[in-house]
């Protein structure tokens, strides 16, 4: 540099410095997203007992509106047009905070007008992931059922009896995610097809 002025060999070898310095930053921030965005799949892929449930406000952003209504905030959903009552695919119903299995799809029927318009399940997986309680509110007498580990509001126990126990647990599609039988291996639920077998 000679006057304060800077020649074009010395121009030509900041643009290499300034293009490598940018050349970096956009490597660093696509391995970032990388590295964040596999953490983001082990943490909503499959279920894993071990995974601690998200904080309150993980699970707002990772949720719809009306799933974090339903499974938070205990709300509804409108009758015959959600997601899953009429859903006749094989496959299993997961929690949508930690994806724990929950229902499967040989255990969900037909429950007429009476079942609320949202999917009805004769039984859960197992009784031992599902807490029910008694639910006295807006003026009615119900069995709240909600998930042991996330503490999700799945929906309401009744009997009935067109269903195979005599039971119906009604619930809301907005609770759920569901994971068709040809999709579960690769999303992570491969140990539990045999739950699907025929009886």
């Amino acid at each position: 540099m000679y006057g304060g002025r800077i020649t074009s060999e010395e121009k030509s070898t900041l643009r290499s410095y300034i293009g490598v310095g940018i050349a970096l930053a956009l490597t660093a921030g696509a391995i970032y997203a990388f590295v964040l965005i596999q953490k983001e799949k082990r943490e909503t892929t499959g279920f894993d007992p071990n995974r601690p449930i998200p904080s309150d406000a993980v699970i707002k952003a990772r949720l719809k509106a009306a799933e974090y209504n339903v499974v938070r905030r205990g709300g509804s959903e409108t009758p015959f047009q959600n997601a899953y009552w009429n859903n006749e695919r094989v496959g299993i119903y997961v929690d949508v905070i930690d994806g724990q299995p929950l229902f499967t799809s040989l255990d969900k029927y037909d429950s007429g007008p009476g079942g609320l318009g949202v999917p009805s399940f004769s039984k859960p997986i197992s009784y031992d992931i599902v807490v029910e309680k008694p639910d006295n509110s807006e003026g009615m007498q119900r069995i709240e059922v909600r998930a042991k580990r996330s503490d999700a509001h799945l929906g309401h126990l009744f009997a009935d009896p067109k269903s195979s126990t005599g039971r119906r647990y009604s619930i809301p599609s907005a609770a759920l995610h569901f994971i068709p039988k040809e999709d579960m291996k690769n999303k992570g639920y491969e140990k539990y097809l045999p739950l699907l077998d025929k009886k």
